[in-house]
């Protein structure tokens, strides 16, 4: 008789948090990553808005990200800590051609390292994006600033042309990875929104974890 082997299948569960500004993009990078479509009519979030996307990361591993698209205005900064609560990574997301949003970038990624770390006490792993590289815009060090702000790394994305959308997804996909190891099941999947169904490399600086 011949010998039959079972496979174990791995299910990971990550929420990813994408934030920045008003109007740089993030809902469509999220549209675009989910569901590889793109809309010209994209009307700005209010408070929170959530999609899931299920990857089949190797034959013995599936990933479900669950993104939840904070709002960039102002006062929903004050509501953060509450969205923020469980985030296993983040993108954060400036507008290429708009300076006061690549400021504004820093300023999320210091409110995003006070309310959430992960049990090490290390920072989530983030990404930083700049957005619409489809259009000109102003050419800025950000290695340096990724260094001095604690991002993994960078990419210039355009959720319009689909420049490096999937790519900036699997580099955060793989350092939340290495990030869950440590994590029991019971805290991977404690604060998860609850999803009827699944919506249909870049430089980078070491992660303390």
């Amino acid at each position: 008789m011949a010998e039959s082997y079972m496979s174990i299948c791995t299910d990971r569960l990550f929420k990813v948090l994408v934030i920045g500004d008003v109007g740089v993009g993030k809902s469509s990078i999220i549209l675009r990553y989910v569901k590889r479509d793109f809309s010209e009519n994209y009307k700005p979030s209010i408070g929170v808005d959530f999609a899931l996307k299920t990857v089949e990361w190797d034959p013995n591993t599936v990933v479900r990200l669950q993104f939840w698209d904070i709002a960039g205005q102002e006062r929903f900064k004050k509501m953060s800590r509450v969205f923020y609560k469980a985030a296993m990574g983040a993108l954060v997301v400036f507008d290429i051609t708009d300076s006061s949003s690549f400021e504004g970038a820093s300023e999320w990624k210091r409110d995003l390292d006070s309310k959430v770390c992960l049990n090490s006490g290390c920072p989530i792993p983030a990404v930083l994006l700049a957005n619409k590289c489809d259009l000109a815009g102003q050419a800025r060090d950000l290695d340096k600033f990724c260094k001095d702000n604690s991002f993994l790394g960078w990419f210039e994305t355009s959720a319009k042309d689909n420049i490096n959308v999937e790519e900036a997804g699997a580099f955060l996909v793989k350092h939340m990875m290495r990030c869950d190891t440590d994590l029991s099941d019971e805290e991977r999947h404690g604060d998860g929104i609850k999803v009827d169904q699944a919506l249909g490399d870049g430089r980078r600086r070491p992660l303390c974890c």
